[in-house]
């Protein structure tokens, strides 16, 4: 009988461990990707077009996304992603990032990504909580400076537009095949439960303390974005 409790209380003891380091790595995770979407917005030149961002329907940040390594290619992280509701901007959603094309590549580079999901259809997709990126059609690399090219087709076809930064600098990033989904552990650790990504994205969870910051960032951007399109439509 002690034996059990012991093994019981050890057990419990590193349960509790593991979510403290749990919540910490998602508390760190929201904080660079609220420096991510401030650093955009101080730098329009070099980000992503105001009526780009203005038009998006979602937004998903990964922090620090690493490319390459010495067996796989492929991309790895984890971050998260909100969705405009009625109310503003939903709370958010934990997601990762993995896949892509197999084959040996030396190296390890670490880059910010962000997704904007543009229209319904990608909505859907990400509301699934799992979905891959094929690259036809469904994601392509985003066109970078202060206004977009009037030759994208960014408003009529592509589901989702994708964007890395390095150095300060964004430049369009294509992530075929990699797949997207929730990230349980995150959400458990966030919310104390497994909410699905549907409850979370249409606004039916109330966002978090820890995500405040994060949540203060995208409202800051987008307000951002749209109040520079209107001044610039009103220049035209």
């Amino acid at each position: 009988m002690k034996r059990i409790t012991v093994f019981l209380l050890v057990a419990i003891s590193g349960m509790l461990a593991w979510a403290g380091e749990q919540k910490k790595d998602v508390t760190e995770r929201l904080q660079m990707a609220s420096d991510v979407l401030s650093q955009m917005s101080a730098a329009p030149d070099k980000g992503i077009p105001e009526e780009v961002l203005d038009n998006a329907k979602c937004i998903a940040v990964v922090p620090h996304l690493v490319k390459g390594g010495f067996i796989l290619r492929g991309k790895h992280g984890r971050g998260v992603a909100t969705c405009r509701t009625a109310d503003g901007w939903s709370a958010p959603a934990f997601i990762s990032v993995g896949g892509g094309s197999a084959g040996l590549q030396i190296g390890i580079e670490g880059v910010d990504l962000i997704m904007l999901i543009m229209n319904d259809k990608g909505m859907q997709q990400l509301l699934s909580s799992k979905f891959q990126i094929s690259g036809e059609g469904s994601a392509a690399a985003g066109p970078v400076g202060r206004h977009a090219s009037a030759g994208t087709d960014w408003k009529m076809d592509t589901q989702m537009l994708t964007y890395s930064r390095s150095k300060g600098v964004f430049a369009g990033l294509t992530l075929e095949g990699a797949v997207v989904q929730q990230d349980s552990d995150s959400t458990i650790s966030v919310y104390g439960r497994d909410v699905t990504f549907q409850s979370v994205l249409k606004g039916k969870v109330p966002t978090p303390d820890v995500a405040r910051e994060f949540m203060k960032a995208v409202g800051t951007a987008a307000h951002k974005a749209k109040v520079e399109e209107a001044r610039d439509g009103e220049k035209k």
